[in-house]
């Protein structure tokens, strides 16, 4: 059995200047506890205009610097948002790649498509296609991370022949996770 941490970065009203850095401080010094006491991983969640709920839109972020105050904790996308509307698969694949270098190879990449209506209207996305564009999406994450060149030609975003830079630290590339809430997804993962 293995034990993490898992933030959303909520911040309740009323919000001062320091309410949002509060939150985080607090969190960092969470995770350094949470590295010595032997914990196994954090992971930290992508949401956006979610008020109070969740303050973490990058949290490529808040991993890096949890990355960068621990020593053998495993950081975790938990989840990233793998639709093209809210994040370009290049991005996720550099931003990935550049956390595990900087961790030493500690980067664990939770998968999902959003959790709501307030974020898939916000990035104008529809809600009907994204199973199809996460799938596409995540198909691709490993071939960026251990491919010379790649190229693609997709249903919902291409690319042209080129070398994505850095390549992850782990081999062949960081552990994979799908978040389900969606009958049939599973299989999908599978």
């Amino acid at each position: 059995m293995k034990f993490g941490l898992f933030y959303e970065l909520s911040v309740p009203r009323p919000w001062t200047r320091e309410s949002e850095r509060t939150v985080y401080d607090n969190a960092l010094e969470q995770v350094k506890l949470a590295d010595e006491l032997g914990f196994d991983q954090v992971w930290a969640v992508e949401h956006h205009f979610l008020e109070e709920y969740s303050h973490c839109p990058a949290p490529e972020l808040f991993l890096t610097a949890c990355a960068m105050v621990t020593r053998r904790i495993r950081v975790g996308f938990g989840i990233v948002v793998c639709v093209p509307e809210f994040n370009h698969p290049i991005k996720i694949a550099e931003r990935t790649a550049v956390l595990d270098i900087l961790s030493g190879g500690r980067v664990e990449v939770g998968t999902g498509r959003s959790a709501t209506w307030t974020e898939l209207a916000g990035f104008n996305a529809s809600p009907d296609v994204t199973k199809k564009s996460w799938d596409e999406f995540v198909r691709c994450l490993p071939r960026m991370w251990t491919s010379e060149k790649f190229e693609f030609e997709g249903e919902f975003w291409s690319m042209p022949r080129r070398t994505i830079l850095p390549k992850v630290y782990q081999r062949p590339h960081p552990p994979m996770w799908v978040a389900v809430t969606s009958p049939g997804t599973e299989l999908d993962a599978a």
